[in-house]
């Protein structure tokens, strides 16, 4: 999207502020003068936009069937035009559950979308079947399994996409800071200051850079580079480190290495932060594996019923099984929780990586800390927690 205002009506700062009141927050970076940050899953929200389009006219044009009954408006046409609004959501919309369960069974595994695809498939050729008979099929149903359960993917991506931390330390970083030449500032671009150059840090600011201290006291929380919540004192002549806020006045600091160079830059770029850890497995999916072998344990056992009382009954019968034994509601119930659980942690200042994270504090039984200086000191320090309405108290010396 692209905004032209003029500058002698108005000003950025109240672009940015209209932007924000509607819904559309602007997103600032230093990784904008870079690359382009990732952008939602359009495809997904495309895939919902058909769906909910499709189970809606559907829906209307189901009402003859849901209270006259046979015999009503002209039914047939309906039933078809039905079929029609059903394909591109079965050859569409659905395709997200395709893709999860095809690479499942290829790993060996059954997670939840395996019944769902199944459920999806044998409600479409069951509702071929209705109609081919004269009756109304079940389109209503199987555009809304796909629908619903889009809802929940989309709110889980977007959750994930607000709250990702697959991103380098420029995301924290102002995308301008101000050089001083000749006793005047002049903003700069971060990715064009060098070394030697001069900047200005105002208060509470973030140090983009290592540099020496040439003007004014410091006071940096480096809680951003290490954890230490307590602020360290440094004085002129001392090296800053990048990622340090400074909590004083103004300060004047010599860079000494280029953003790219900075120690907080290492420290991003050490090996072990980059290799991804072995991929975990939520317990839906493992919940789900048992739940599908009994589902077709049972579809069995049916078939094997009325195979031997009425072979006419087994495809209505096992059928209505594997339809009604969609697992849904858990996919459904888990996306909502998870990412209702990420939005309420991030408002009281704790992210998370993903929703896998959760279900890993649900089992932790005990708490390590690794750390010194800010729970470990010389005066001991007092560590007061609430559960379940009783109160204890843990010291530290």
């Amino acid at each position: 999207m692209l905004i032209i205002f003029s500058q002698q009506h108005t000003s950025l700062r109240k672009v940015a502020e209209i932007l924000t009141s509607i819904g559309y927050k602007p997103y600032i970076s230093l990784q904008n003068l870079q690359h382009k940050k990732p952008g939602a899953n359009c495809t997904l929200i495309y895939q919902l936009g058909i769906a909910g389009f499709c189970f809606g006219n559907i829906m209307l044009l189901s009402f003859p069937d849901y209270f006259a009954g046979n015999g009503g408006l002209d039914e047939q046409l309906n039933h078809h035009m039905n079929f029609v609004l059903t394909s591109p959501v079965l050859l569409y919309s659905a395709q997200a559950f395709y893709r999860s369960a095809w690479s499942s069974l290829k790993r060996g595994l059954l997670n939840i979308d395996v019944p769902i695809v199944l459920a999806i498939l044998v409600t479409f050729i069951r509702s071929l079947t209705e109609i081919s008979n004269g009756h109304s099929g079940y389109f209503d149903s199987m555009t809304g399994i796909v629908f619903f359960m889009l809802i929940g993917r989309v709110l889980q991506d977007k959750t994930y996409h607000e709250l990702s931390f697959d991103r380098d330390y420029t995301t924290y970083f102002p995308i301008t800071v101000n050089v001083i030449i000749d006793k005047k500032e002049i903003p700069t671009a971060l990715p064009n200051l060098q070394t030697g150059n001069t900047i200005l840090i105002h208060n509470n600011e973030l140090v983009p850079a290592d540099g020496i201290i040439v003007k004014g006291n410091a006071l940096i929380d480096y809680s951003f580079v290490t954890g230490e919540s307590v602020p360290v004192s440094k004085s002129v002549g001392e090296i800053i480190y990048a990622g340090g806020r400074q909590l004083k006045d103004n300060l004047e600091i010599l860079t000494i290495k280029e953003v790219a160079q900075s120690y907080l830059t290492s420290l991003s770029n050490r090996q072990e932060l980059k290799d991804k850890a072995p991929e975990q497995i939520s317990f839906v999916h493992l919940l789900s594996r048992y739940f599908t072998w009994v589902v077709l344990i049972i579809a069995a056992v049916t078939a094997t019923w009325w195979g031997i009382h009425n072979p006419a009954r087994i495809w209505p019968a096992v059928t209505a099984i594997l339809i009604v034994a969609c697992p849904c509601a858990l996919l459904l119930a888990s996306s909502f929780t998870n990412g209702h659980i990420l939005r309420i942690l991030s408002r009281h200042q704790l992210y998370l990586r993903n929703a896998q994270a959760i279900e890993n504090m649900a089992g932790a039984t005990h708490i390590v800390f690794d750390k010194t200086g800010t729970l470990i000191s010389k005066t001991g320090s007092l560590v007061l927690y609430r559960h379940l309405g009783s109160h204890c108290h843990v010291a530290y010396h």
